[in-house]
């Protein structure tokens, strides 16, 4: 993506291992093309055909900055519906709260994360996964492309968001 405008600049090659990168202000963030994307700023990756692993994309991160307690609401094996409060996440800038990416079963929650959060900012494509869910509706998911899209405009509310806290 160029730094300017945010728009996604044409790969030189493309391959499942491919990131397409995002600048965030000074920032460029990283994301991996073989995931799909929530709007909520999860990223997905398919484990079985109807199960799929959650995390926070690098996006999410940048933005909380160094994440240091998580909590969840709800215990595996447990249905969730789409948007529903699942948990809570706390790092150096913000406590948010976590909703569901999708409707489904949550059949796992990574008792690494739980217990060491700081590894969702050290491997958060990987190690630093948070949940999984069975479903049948990742329809809904954004694949990169359309993830990257999403980003435009989610960055262009936050920079809004954050110059209106600056001027109070």
């Amino acid at each position: 993506m160029s730094e300017a405008t945010g728009k996604r600049q044409p790969d030189a090659e493309s391959s499942p291992d491919d990131e397409f990168t995002f600048a965030m202000g000074e920032f460029t963030a990283g994301f991996p093309r073989d995931r799909h994307y929530a709007s909520n700023h999860m990223w997905a990756k398919q484990i079985t055909p109807a199960r799929w692993r959650f995390g926070l994309t690098a996006y999410a991160v940048r933005l909380l900055q160094d994440v240091y307690f998580l909590d969840w609401l709800v215990e595996p094996p447990s249905e969730i519906a789409s948007r529903a409060h699942i948990g809570s996440i706390e790092s150096k800038k913000a406590e948010s709260d976590l909703y569901a990416p999708l409707e489904g079963t949550l059949v796992a929650i990574n008792d690494a994360t739980l217990s060491d959060p700081s590894l969702i900012n050290a491997d958060g494509y990987e190690e630093g996964w948070m949940i999984e869910i069975e479903s049948v509706q990742a329809a809904v998911l954004l694949d990169p492309d359309g993830y990257a899209r999403h980003l435009v405009e989610a960055w262009e509310v936050a920079q809004r968001t954050i110059k209106g806290q600056a001027n109070h």
